[in-house]
């Protein structure tokens, strides 16, 4: 493995991001001679939904290839969006709110950059770990400064104290977090998000809250529009918010590389004089959209957004249940944990509030007293590839487990047959 890993010139396995693990699996592949199981990057293991296709290709069929998009959005998605967060969350948010993104890996990287930007002394991000990797990453790569702690010391109320004294020192411009959580799958409580939002409101801060596994904390069906229960949300708690909904796994249309970014009308509209004096546009929205976005990239592809806005259109109807179809997630969870379990692992982030979190996209895992870097290192020895809990900026010992990329149960077999191996060795 040391010959794999200078080849690639990962200098700290410990810190490799998510691609860079699976171009080392595939090297060790490579050099074993036989397959490893992948348990590192979330790709979904489910057909794109057949709906946003068809609506692509009609798309260009029309003749969308050779225009510009429009970088606020076409008119479809926007109105989709909207009634799609009305119909799953009961949340309004006005048209003008829904931008189209490239993935919401663009959507957090530029809305970084321009809450570090909006009030002079409110530089930094705070990010609730464990956390996507990719976007401590992004803060990272654009100089920007960050804070943040491992939320599962701080569930319940004992969230309020800590929050409080972080926000209290007025540097705080945005909080960040994913629900249900990568990579510990545990979901924020009512409670949670009602101390986020109102302090949030409090301390003048912007929460960005990644929708990416929206619906997909299977213990309670959100199914049907219009009907509780709806899918939790710091929404209803503050106006202080920016949801990133992205298609790439409710939908399985990751290839595409699209999302929206939705903001409140109070967000939208707010005016900033550093905004007005760099931009030319006093109001955050109109400088994400006509700022920031049009030199990131100039717009979000026309065909990906008639895919995204069909298929929350039809989910709205009722003719596209995603949350069944994306169930089979937590059915390979349940198995994969017990495979785990009954190998001497033990589930690492465990409990949301006083109940055992839901089996769903990811979970964690540890192995006795191993360090999270340690237990990583070793299972890629043993033919199973995931990423260390510490790169996640977890305090924990233990590994991400994505369970999208075991296929079937021949994969299930090679899992347990790894994991024996590896358990009979270190017990």
């Amino acid at each position: 493995m040391a010959d794999a890993i200078r080849r690639l010139s990962i200098m700290d396995l410990s810190s490799a991001t998510i691609r860079q693990i699976c171009s080392l699996a595939n090297e060790l592949e490579k050099d074993a001679g036989e397959g490893m199981v992948h348990l590192e990057i979330g790709n979904p293991g489910l057909e794109a939904e057949s709906i946003g296709v068809e609506a692509e290709i009609s798309a260009l069929k029309g003749g969308i290839a050779n225009k510009y998009p429009n970088i606020a959005g076409i008119q479809q998605l926007k109105r989709a969006a909207k009634d799609f967060v009305k119909g799953f969350m009961n949340i309004d948010i006005p048209e003008k709110g829904v931008v189209p993104t490239v993935g919401s890996m663009q959507a957090s990287f530029t809305l970084m950059l321009l809450l570090a930007q909006r009030i002079p002394g409110k530089d930094t991000m705070l990010f609730m770990n464990p956390g996507f990797p990719a976007q401590r990453n992004q803060a990272k790569l654009l100089g920007i400064k960050e804070a943040a702690f491992d939320i599962y010391s701080f569930r319940g109320k004992a969230l309020e104290e800590k929050l409080e004294s972080m926000l209290r020192e007025g540097n705080i411009t945005g909080i960040i977090y994913s629900n249900p959580n990568n990579p510990a799958w545990t979901n924020l409580t009512e409670e949670e998000l009602e101390i986020i939002g109102r302090l949030a409101t409090k301390y003048d801060v912007i929460v960005l809250e990644d929708l990416a596994y929206f619906g997909m904390d299977f213990r309670t069906d959100i199914s049907t529009p219009g009907v509780e229960p709806y899918v939790s949300t710091v929404a209803r708690y503050t106006d202080n918010y920016i949801l990133m909904l992205s298609g790439s796994k409710i939908f399985s249309y990751a290839g595409q590389r699209i999302a929206v970014v939705c903001m409140s009308e109070a967000v939208y509209d707010r005016h900033y004089k550093f905004l007005e004096e760099f931009y030319e546009m006093p109001a955050f929205g109109d400088a994400y959209i006509y700022g920031v976005l049009y030199c990131s990239s100039s717009g979000t592809a026309h065909s990906a957004q008639y895919a995204l806005a069909a298929m929350m259109a039809a989910a709205v109807r009722g003719e596209l249940n995603f949350v069944e179809h994306c169930s089979e997630y937590a059915r390979k969870a349940a198995k994969a944990k017990d495979i785990f379990v009954r190998n001497g692992f033990h589930i690492v982030y465990d409990m949301d509030g006083d109940q055992p979190i839901a089996d769903g996209f990811f979970f964690t895992a540890g192995y006795r007293d191993m360090t999270a870097d340690e237990l990583h290192k070793e299972l890629l020895r043993y033919g199973v590839a995931s990423i260390s809990l510490y790169s996640a900026g977890s305090t924990r010992d233990g590994v991400r487990v994505c369970v999208s990329m075991i296929p079937d149960d021949m994969a299930f077999d090679k899992l347990e047959r790894f994991l024996s191996k590896f358990n009979e060795d270190h017990k």
